[in-house]
């Protein structure tokens, strides 16, 4: 291996893929400080801002996916398809990387597939416990597959999967020692029950619409919540409750200290996204998961189950959540044997070196 390893990152759309892109990156930097590193995502997606906000440099493609139920919107995507290839083969051509990796989204198919003519070794992260079309289709050129989930041999070649976990943000996840200082932040009681409810940075409907119609079921058992409703919701609910609606209720667009939130919780609400699970799995608190519907696969459903069959989390499915997911964890809540149980279980599934393990493989391809 040179001593200026070149690697292109690739993929991106959402957080989800964002975030274990960029802990990537840091992971080689911390292993190799003189690799240089590019990223390539998808023109006007969130990796455009993301990225260079954590310090890389980012092309763009000019990719999307699929639109569900619009014929004339994907006349347009064969011809985005071989552009982006073709740019793909620029990118390369000038960067002359040593080795690529794909972390899903758009961006990662041209790119992973412009790569595999030029016969540089590629790298995939699967994220989730049900790998999508496209990752499935690359895993087949790929020289490993790093995963998070077990049984994905169902989905790539047996010899090249290695069982990594997903990366996580290591500062969300040290919570030891911060109950009291969670509580005081959000200025709650720290020696009263708190449930944390939280869908993700644009919010999950559902999530909110349980929350809002059995909040007097909450507060009658003298409950805490720490409420994050996401940027979609925000605005409503405030407009409808009143931002001090109730001194046991915490109303949030974001978590800007997720650690301290983590930490003031007794029972966490939330989706079921890979990347959410892994930090959930470190935190060690007991877990209700409500897989989001609207994702492709219903990978949420599929993700969930995986700590469901390890008694590592509670589900309940989106259609019936605004009845009865308040009342599981209120149950949960009163029933510590079972909050022990969960934590431990979920615990057990923790895998806590998932951004250095996969930055020693790319490194060690291209050794």
């Amino acid at each position: 291996m040179n001593n200026s390893p070149k690697i292109i990152i690739s993929g991106g759309g959402t957080g989800g893929h964002i975030f274990p892109a960029v802990a990537i990156a840091n992971a080689l930097k911390r292993l190799v400080p003189s690799c240089e590193i590019l990223f390539v995502g998808a023109n006007g997606r969130m990796e455009m801002e993301k990225v260079p906000a954590a310090g890389y440099k980012i092309i763009g493609l000019n990719i999307s996916g699929m639109q569900r139920g619009s014929i004339m919107k994907n006349l347009a995507l064969p011809f985005k398809v071989i552009g982006s290839v073709k740019r793909a083969l620029e990118i390369i051509k000038d960067f002359k990387p040593d080795a690529v990796v794909g972390v899903g989204g758009y961006a990662s198919g041209p790119l992973l597939y412009a790569a595999s003519l030029k016969g540089i070794p590629s790298l995939i992260q699967e994220q989730n416990s049900y790998a999508g079309v496209t990752n499935k289709w690359l895993g087949r050129k790929a020289a490993k597959i790093c995963v998070a989930f077990d049984e994905m041999d169902q989905f790539f070649p047996a010899d090249k999967i290695l069982k990594t976990g997903n990366p996580v943000r290591k500062e969300v996840v040290d919570i030891k020692g911060k109950h009291h200082a969670g509580a005081e932040l959000l200025k709650l009681d720290p020696l009263k029950k708190t449930i944390m409810v939280t869908g993700g940075s644009l919010g999950a409907g559902t999530l909110n619409k349980a929350i809002e119609k059995h909040l007097p079921e909450i507060l009658a058992q003298d409950v805490q919540v720490i409420w994050q409703t996401g940027k979609f919701y925000y605005k409503g609910i405030i407009e409808r409750l009143g931002l001090e609606y109730h001194p046991n209720v915490r109303i949030l667009e974001f978590l800007n200290k997720m650690d301290l939130a983590y930490a003031a919780a007794d029972v966490i609400i939330s989706r079921a996204g890979a990347g959410t699970i892994a930090e959930l799995c470190l935190i060690k608190k007991p877990v209700i998961l409500v897989p989001s519907p609207n994702v492709a696969e219903d990978h949420q459903t599929k993700n969930a189950m995986a700590l469901v069959k390890n008694g590592a989390a509670l589900l309940i499915n989106d259609r019936s959540a605004e009845d009865t997911l308040v009342k599981t964890a209120l149950e949960l809540l009163k029933d510590e044997s079972q909050r022990i149980k969960l934590s431990e279980s979920i615990g057990k599934m923790a895998l806590p070196a998932a951004d250095e393990m996969i930055a020693g493989e790319v490194l060690k391809l291209i050794k």
